[in-house]
């Protein structure tokens, strides 16, 4: 388990995570000290306190700067146990060794405990020096494993110390202690019982295994017997009956059974079509008809329902249908109305189909452009009445406490900003059309198309906001000389030197009591015309620029590292009012200082399909795909334009 609050790539995180480990009597030089074997991380996801995501930490990136590190109990340095004495990865995984080497009263319960088969488990605790957040629809690679988003990476942190924990979040892990040698002194009180002993169990072993034999004679004379009942009972006819009794163990009674079921006459078999049970089989049939990638489906379903799904390739929806409610329908060109009431008032079929809609919907909305997500807030509202967003004004700066020991008050001061959402959605329907053409693949189109669509408006509302460039309270545009966020000229191109007169503006901005704002940009968001130049500023150690007033630029680069680059092509579009293929900007991390802020109804940020019933004039069946959310510019110095003009 993962313990960590901050997230941020500069700020140092405590972390401890659960893993599987072996604790075994200690061997060659020293018995006395029971050793520990554990693999302590297998490289994969992780639910982790104060992360809102799961975490996957990156064996690369893991320092181990020692061998002998601390083990303890449950984190806690005063309850000491052990050391390691090799610490290493392996295969993608992180695995160590070591004694339990202290001398304390926990060393002794955790030997004593692994020795009576108590199942320890083991939690590493390391300083988090930074991360990386992975958006929803994209995928990574870490230790040797490929992990969709949304979930964030430990890039870079330092093993502190190991502890034994006695429970933890994943249930596959399991410890087993090999219990420790007996001492001297109990060695030989043993062997003198043994010795006493010895005697009495000489005199008995005469008649024990005068009673064995004998009872062996007996056993095999049963089964002599057995036998050959069986081979009189199976005569010629039936040799193969015969050896499988004798192999299994049959009696007569069984034999016998056997026998006379063979000796019946054979009828001819009936020929039957399996027809699959479980929804998922029809949901991949449908998926494999809409033409998702082999990787997704096998993402999505297990080996065994693809297979039974390939065999119904290709089938129509007439087809679907019939095998989805296990009975027989009439035939739609003669009874349309009569084969939608006996489709649907099946208690599958319905769900069947609103699954695949919703899944066909998500894969629609997953397959656009989610950039906006890395510069926006996500945010939750419970209603769609006008909601207010209150930011720092600096009201809450500690004071000194007098003589008196009183403390002041803190004020909130009316700086807000508002967020209200709204639904956005449409409506489609499985067809008379496209029964009668029996074409599954139009109906899994159609919600792919919507989903689309409903992600198009999300990202169509956050880049139309922030090109449009509105107006705010106080009469200045968002991005304006005014609000100190906007630079244009030739200072504003993207290079070294613009790049450092935007850091240096952005660092400027302050509080509306004249304070400092203290928050640093973290983000370099450009169109896709300045992608390259922005990943070379971030990545490139030296520099290759002409001089300027004949004064050569210093070889280094000054800003590589600093910003995460993000690119989209909304930017540049001439569809949207404002869009530049020059213009670049820098963000604050929105979590910290939103400049721009996304809220979905209950926090439910994707689109949701329900059935509904049919109009009147329209023969088919229909759903209806929606999405509750707004966008809503917030402070404007949590956002900075470099206008980028030659």
């Amino acid at each position: 388990m993962i313990q960590a609050q901050a997230k941020t790539k500069t700020q140092a995180t405590e972390l401890a995570f659960l893993c599987p480990l072996q604790i075994k009597a200690a061997s060659g030089e020293d018995q006395s000290m029971p050793r520990f074997e554990m693999v302590a991380y297998t490289g994969g996801l992780m639910q982790v306190e104060g992360f809102d995501f799961p975490v996957v930490v990156d064996l690369e990136g893991l320092d181990i700067s020692q061998q002998q590190i601390p083990i303890r109990l449950d984190h806690q340095a005063r309850q000491g146990v052990g050391h390691t004495s090799t610490v290493d990865i392996q295969n993608g995984e992180l695995v160590a060794e070591g004694l339990i080497s202290r001398d304390t009263s926990w060393a002794r319960d955790v030997a004593k405990s692994g020795s009576n088969g108590f199942p320890w488990q083991a939690s590493i605790g390391a300083s988090v020096i930074r991360s990386e957040f992975i958006p929803n629809g994209h995928q990574v690679e870490v230790n040797g494993q490929s992990f969709d988003g949304p979930i964030y990476i430990v890039r870079e942190a330092s093993l502190r110390e190991i502890s034994f924990v006695d429970s933890g979040a994943d249930t596959k892990t399991s410890a087993r202690v090999a219990a420790k040698k007996a001492d001297d002194e109990t060695a030989e009180t043993k062997e003198d019982e043994q010795e006493e002993t010895e005697e009495e169990e000489t005199a008995s072993d005469d008649v024990n295994a005068n009673q064995t034999i004998q009872a062996m004679r007996s056993q095999i004379a049963g089964e002599s017997r057995r036998i050959e009942a069986i081979r009189k009972i199976c005569g010629d006819d039936h040799r193969d009956i015969e050896a499988k009794a004798i192999e299994e163990g049959w009696d007569t009674t069984k034999t016998e059974l056997q026998v006379l079921r063979a000796s019946r006459p054979q009828v001819p078999a009936m020929i039957t079509t399996d027809r699959p049970r479980d929804a998922n089989v029809f949901e991949a049939v449908a998926m494999m008809n809409a033409g998702l990638q082999a990787s997704r489906l096998e993402s999505l379903y297990t080996s065994q329902i693809l297979e039974a799904a390939d065999k119904l390739r290709g089938i129509g929806i007439q087809e679907f249908c019939e095998l989805a409610c296990g009975q027989q329908l009439p035939r739609f060109r003669r009874d349309a109305s009569g084969w939608l009431q006996a489709a649907f008032s099946t208690t599958s079929l319905p769900g069947i189909l609103s699954n695949i809609a919703n899944k066909m919907l998500l894969e629609g909305y997953n397959y656009i452009e989610d950039t906006w997500r890395r510069i926006c807030k996500i945010a939750s509202v419970n209603d769609f009445k006008e909601h207010s967003r209150y930011r720092m004004t600096g009201s809450f700066k500690f004071e000194q406490v007098g003589a008196d020991g009183e403390l002041k008050h803190g004020q909130l001061d009316e700086q807000k900003f508002g967020q209200k959402a709204d639904t956005h959605g449409i409506m489609f329907a499985l067809t008379r059309q496209m029964i009668i053409n029996d074409d599954m693949g139009a109906f899994t189109d159609i919600p792919r198309q919507i989903g689309m669509g409903a992600a198009e408006a999300i990202a169509d509302a956050v880049w139309g906001l922030l090109l449009r460039n509105p107006p705010q309270a106080d009469g200045h545009a968002f991005f304006s000389n005014d609000h100190k966020n906007l630079k244009t000229g030739n200072d504003s191109i993207l290079n070294v030197d613009g790049l450092t007169a935007a850091e240096i503006l952005f660092g400027q901005q302050i509080k509306p009591n004249g304070r400092p704002l203290g928050i640093q940009a973290a983000l370099l968001l450009v169109p896709i015309a300045l992608k390259v130049q922005a990943q070379l500023l971030m990545n490139s150690l030296q520099l290759n620029e002409t001089t300027t007033a004949n004064k050569a630029k210093p070889a280094t680069n000054p800003h590589v590292g600093k910003f995460d680059v993000i690119s989209s092509s909304y930017l540049s579009n001439n569809s949207f009012t404002g869009a530049s293929s020059k213009a670049w900007y820098l963000f604050a991390d929105p979590n910290r200082l939103p400049a721009l802020e996304v809220a979905f109804l209950n926090g439910i940020d994707r689109p949701t399909v329900e059935k509904t019933d049919a109009d009147f004039n329209t023969l088919g069946i229909q759903f209806r795909g929606f999405i509750d959310f707004g966008v809503r510019e917030q402070d404007y110095r949590g956002a900075l334009k470099m206008k980028g003009e030659a």
